[in-house]
């Protein structure tokens, strides 16, 4: 076995026993097939819970998000990212106006590959997501024969709050829900917002 495989082996036992955390798949069962799983986002923590929770032949298929200029800020945490997650590096903000951030996503998915992503596009401390951006409804569109998966995260802000870098041990879930797709004549209004609420609608106990 790789360095990287038993690296990822021992992530996944450390994320559990740090968080406790396993998939709660509440509306749809774990199954190979290409996915997308979209979810609430938090902490820089959220992508690897999502991917300890997944079995671990889903694992290998499936590729995490991740920001460019946090997950490279050191060589460290760019093996990790590159040779045990195989994640998907993305740019927060724009280095030309031509550029597309949804273009490494497209590929992957060409490929297929399943993806982990956070509609929101940048992390939230006030427990409800923030508005959908409309990366997934193109994503959607272009890609109509992946599975859209609601994810929902719950607790993870406390286990590496903003700003942090040492994971604090709490007890966390991760839920996924039924699949939805695009519909036909669908907006992307209408869409983002009923995939918002198809997030929002996993959080345990329901909404306050």
């Amino acid at each position: 076995m790789s360095l990287a495989n038993s690296t990822g082996l021992f992530l996944a036992f450390l994320a559990r026993l740090i968080t406790g955390a396993q998939g709660h798949w509440k509306g749809c069962p774990p199954k190979a097939e290409q996915r997308i799983y979209f979810a609430n986002h938090q902490s820089h923590f959220d992508w690897v819970l999502i991917w300890a929770a997944l079995p671990r032949e889903l694992r290998v298929q499936t590729r995490p998000i991740a920001a460019r200029d946090y997950w490279t800020g050191s060589p460290l945490r760019q093996w990790l990212t590159s040779n045990v997650f195989n994640a998907i590096y993305v740019s927060r903000t724009r280095s030309t106006p031509d550029e597309d951030p949804l273009e490494p996503l497209v590929e992957a998915l060409a490929k297929g590959d399943s993806l982990v992503i956070f509609p929101e596009g940048t992390r939230s401390n006030k427990g409800e997501p923030q508005a959908f951006k409309a990366g997934l409804f193109h994503l959607a569109e272009q890609f109509p024969q992946a599975r859209l998966i609601p994810t929902w995260i719950d607790n993870v802000q406390r286990v590496m709050p903003k700003g942090e870098v040492v994971p604090v041990p709490i007890l966390c879930t991760v839920t996924f829900g039924t699949p939805m797709q695009l519909q036909p004549g669908e907006d992307k209004r209408a869409f983002l917002a009923r995939a918002r609420e198809a997030v929002m609608g996993l959080k345990p106990n329901g909404w306050k």
